[in-house]
């Protein structure tokens, strides 16, 4: 029998992981998805101090009770992963799916993939989403929250696009950081279902 130990060794190095990769990249570097070019917008480490924003305005305020957090797939799932982790107060959770956005654009309509499975009656409900665009989707959502009767109702977004903003019932209560007029991907975000792996958050280069 043979062996061939250079094939072997090979065979068992570790896979480099996004995080890996964007590690050995500066700030300027940028990449490309769907033939679009991005370039590198909010950090891996600004992403943690505006987490532990909200994570610590949120314990604060709801200290005492036990808030419900609606998690809103597939945008939200990292940053309600980070902030639930951060959430020093006793909380329960569930899962929606929300679709607003085709490529880089919203539809301006709004389609219920997964539908809420969980009684809110006379519950502190908190929201959970990546981004707070135009608020189309939020603003439907909330209708949908209401006639469930809880007790509150509050939005918790990373990010706030406040120039974009059409409904101001979608306005999030605790938010990491406004930004401007940017289609972002990363850090759970996508585009066309890509992308949602980078540990940072990146724009289209204009």
């Amino acid at each position: 029998m043979f062996f061939f130990p250079c094939i072997l060794r090979e065979a068992f190095l570790p896979v480099p992981t996004a995080a890996d990769l964007l590690a050995n990249m500066t700030l300027t570097d940028k990449l490309t998805i769907q033939g679009l070019t991005i370039e590198p917008f909010v950090t891996q480490e600004q992403i943690a101090v505006l987490v532990h924003k909200i994570a610590r305005q949120i314990s604060a305020e709801y200290n005492g009770k036990t808030p419900h957090f609606i998690i809103v797939l597939k945008g939200a799932v990292f940053f309600a992963t980070d902030l639930l982790r951060e959430i020093s107060i006793s909380c329960s959770i569930s899962f929606v799916r929300l679709r607003s956005y085709q490529g880089t654009s919203s539809t301006g309509k709004v389609e219920e993939l997964l539908p809420l499975d969980t009684d809110i009656t006379d519950k502190d409900v908190i929201v959970i989403e990546d981004l707070i665009d135009t608020g189309v989707t939020m603003h439907y959502f909330k209708q949908q929250l209401a006639a469930m009767q809880p007790r509150s109702i509050a939005i918790a977004s990373l990010l706030f696009k406040p120039t974009q903003l059409l409904f101001e019932d979608a306005k999030p209560d605790y938010y990491g950081q406004e930004i401007p007029k940017e289609f972002i991907i990363g850090y759970g975000m996508d585009l066309d279902g890509l992308a949602r792996n980078l540990p940072q958050i990146y724009k289209l280069c204009k």
